[in-house]
């Protein structure tokens, strides 16, 4: 099974820059987006009829949204972690007959970390909701986790120490989610891969020079390490500040 998870941070621009023929040459599985950027009826996308769409939009127009699109047929969908509570788009929910897909697109701490209490709060809403799926099958999280965990996910970590995405205390959030029984699945197959990155600023020449930041992710249930085949990022391919990233898994028996 292949996966694919992207932040285009913003479709209808990153559809204009060759979203749809990078769709088609991956032949995907499950293909799932961040930051979407937009709201109903704003997008059409031609697919393919294998595939089912899933979107969960933002209130606030132009802002947030994920989506993932599917050639499996799940036997459930749940759109946030609780809906009343949730206005920006954030999580869908797929489950499968032996495990559950969680697209995510994690709240940005803000540059000033004016947002950093609420994204601690909501970080702790969601390992628990992590951990209460994985209770009854195993689960596959993919998407913008906006944090980089360790000094080797970002090309100057020194420099960032304290910034958004590079707090102490959002590390520490993304050690306790590790702790709870899931595996980072890049860093289980490269361990000491350098200058791996999925992100990079808009400043001039940051993307060519390569000086950036792993924030997006391939989480699995633990007990998913046997299955595992490989993890990747495609760093060439543009159309986001963001590029996308794969996970290859064997078959997941319940």
């Amino acid at each position: 099974m292949k996966l694919v998870s992207w932040n285009v941070n913003g479709l209808r621009a990153c559809v204009k820059k060759g979203f749809d023929d990078y769709f088609k040459e991956m032949d995907a599985d499950i293909f799932c987006i961040q930051e979407s950027k937009l709201q109903d009826g704003q997008i059409s996308l031609e697919l393919g009829e294998e595939y089912s769409q899933y979107w969960n939009y933002a209130l606030k127009k132009g802002y947030s949204g994920t989506a993932i699109f599917t050639k499996m047929k799940p036997l459930s969908v749940r759109y946030g972690l609780e809906e009343d509570l949730e206005p920006e788009g954030r999580v869908i929910t797929l489950e499968f007959d032996t495990f559950y897909l969680v697209n995510v697109y994690t709240p940005n701490a803000r540059r000033d970390l004016s947002r950093l209490e609420f994204r601690l709060e909501w970080e702790e809403r969601f390992r628990s909701y992590l951990q209460q799926l994985d209770r009854l099958k195993p689960v596959i999280i993919c998407g913008d986790l906006n944090v980089a965990h360790q000094e080797i996910d970002l090309k100057n970590a020194k420099s960032n120490n304290g910034n958004s995405g590079f707090t102490l205390e959002e590390r520490e959030k993304m050690t306790l989610l590790l702790d709870a029984g899931f595996i980072d699945t890049f860093r289980h197959f490269y361990p000491d891969r350098t200058d791996a990155y999925t992100w990079w600023s808009f400043m001039p020449k940051v993307r060519e020079r390569n000086i950036g930041w792993r924030i997006d992710y391939f989480l699995v249930s633990s007990r998913l390490q046997p299955v595992l085949i490989d993890a990747g990022i495609d760093s060439g391919v543009t159309g986001s500040d963001h590029c996308p990233i794969m996970l290859e898994i064997g078959e997941i028996n319940a």
